[in-house]
């Protein structure tokens, strides 16, 4: 198998440098998904309405641009491992912190603070494994570190499924913390950036060399932020408010919908993989598009099957798709970026994007009405305006598929 004759071709640093990122990556993910799988358990526990608790996920999203900017902008000036390790640990204790909320209102505050840490990991564990890797088997390894989101949401949904009936909300969020202990695996088995120690003689950008940077790159920065307010509205709304679907309209148990969670998130594995691979033999966006035109007929599936094995069938396809189209994302966005800002610019754009759609979920959620009456209305109309517009502004972009790093003309 291909993906495995990459991974023996790397040295001992770079799958260190590349599992720090996965891991840190998935482990994000996975904190910011106890949330998801939580909302309703939060909503009935703090006597608050679901669009008021789903507030929280637009908090976090809104805040995701400014971490990715600080955190980004530290990496390019002190390293891509140290800034790591003190994300992931800022990421931790804030998790284990929303475990104690008294009331919505610090829950809240807690969750926009998360968003701060969360937006800065993507940028730096990416910069660290794909400035570490060889530039051959890019497309697939993106696929798979793309993927740590989606080994994030389906670990969340199997902790929510083994542990939540002991635990409550409150317990999920203490297990949270537990992703603090990749500080010691970073520290103690992975090496920093080589294209990051090639240029540590150099005078180190100064925030406002990087804005002007980005300035020179706007057009660019500009682009990225439409394309990933795209993505993040493929993910996000078809992601956030399924879990409540399936309660409130399915008619499903908290643990059946958990096993449901869990099944569309190992369809979205194998479509990060798969489509990850696909972009090595056709090209970046001609696979991003592909995925996201697939995801259309998969949509009576998703929403309207009449039975529950139809129903995981149209989940699974469903993810399948918009995370193959989403595996392709780490290596696009670097590849498109010039050097100097490679942990700064596609972090930002993929932040802003998100902040871009931070309200979908309530705004999802006010849209289906009363008990969430026209939900399954409100999910099938997002995907299907989604999927055709990034098919479209992904075909117009350009490529750089497999470029050097390291080997660019400099800024």
């Amino acid at each position: 198998m291909k993906l495995i004759r990459n991974f023996t071709a790397l040295t001992r640093a770079q799958r260190h440098a590349y599992f720090a990122a996965l891991g840190g990556w998935t482990l994000d993910a996975f904190d910011f998904f106890i949330f998801i799988v939580s909302l309703k358990a939060i909503s009935a526990d703090l006597r608050a309405s679901l669009t008021a608790v789903a507030f929280g996920i637009t908090l976090t999203l809104a805040m995701r641009p400014v971490g990715a900017l600080l955190f980004g902008w530290l990496a390019e000036k002190y390293g891509r491992r140290p800034i790591l390790m003190a994300n992931v640990l800022s990421f931790a204790v804030i998790e284990l912190a929303t475990a104690f909320a008294p009331n919505l209102l610090i829950l809240l505050a807690l969750r926009g603070l998360f968003g701060l840490a969360m937006g800065g990991e993507w940028g730096v564990g990416a910069a660290l494994a794909f400035e570490t890797l060889p530039a051959e088997g890019r497309g697939l390894f993106s696929g798979l570190l793309q993927e740590g989101y989606v080994l994030g949401f389906l670990l969340a949904a199997a902790v929510s499924r083994l542990f939540f009936a002991v635990v409550g909300w409150r317990g999920l969020f203490v297990i949270g913390a537990l992703p603090a202990l990749l500080v010691l695996y970073i520290r103690l088995g992975v090496g920093e950036s080589p294209v990051w120690l090639a240029g540590r003689t150099a005078r180190r950008a100064s925030f406002g060399e990087l804005r002007r940077i980005v300035v020179r790159n706007a057009p660019m920065l500009l682009y990225m932020i439409l394309l990933m307010a795209l993505f993040n509205a493929f993910s996000h709304g078809s992601q956030d408010l399924y879990k409540p679907f399936l309660l409130i309209r399915r008619g499903l148990s908290p643990a059946r919908a958990d096993d449901l969670l869990m099944l569309m998130n190992i369809g979205a594995l194998f479509g990060g993989v798969v489509f990850g691979a696909l972009s090595e033999r056709i090209g970046r966006r001609r696979a991003i598009a592909c995925a996201a035109l697939l995801a259309l007929p998969v949509i009576p599936l998703w929403t309207y099957a009449p039975s529950l094995p139809l129903l995981a069938l149209g989940a699974f396809l469903m993810q399948f798709m918009v995370q193959g189209a989403w595996g392709i994302v780490p290596a696009h966005l670097n590849e498109l970026s010039p050097p100097g800002v490679r942990a700064v610019l596609p972090a930002f754009a993929y932040q802003l994007g998100n902040f871009a759609m931070a309200l979908l979920a309530p705004l999802q959620s006010s849209l289906a009405g009363p008990q969430e009456r026209n939900l399954a209305a409100v999910l099938a109309w997002t995907l299907g305006i989604v999927a055709i517009a990034l098919a479209v502004v992904i075909l117009v972009g350009r490529e750089a598929k497999s470029v050097v790093f390291g080997g660019e003309p400099a800024e």
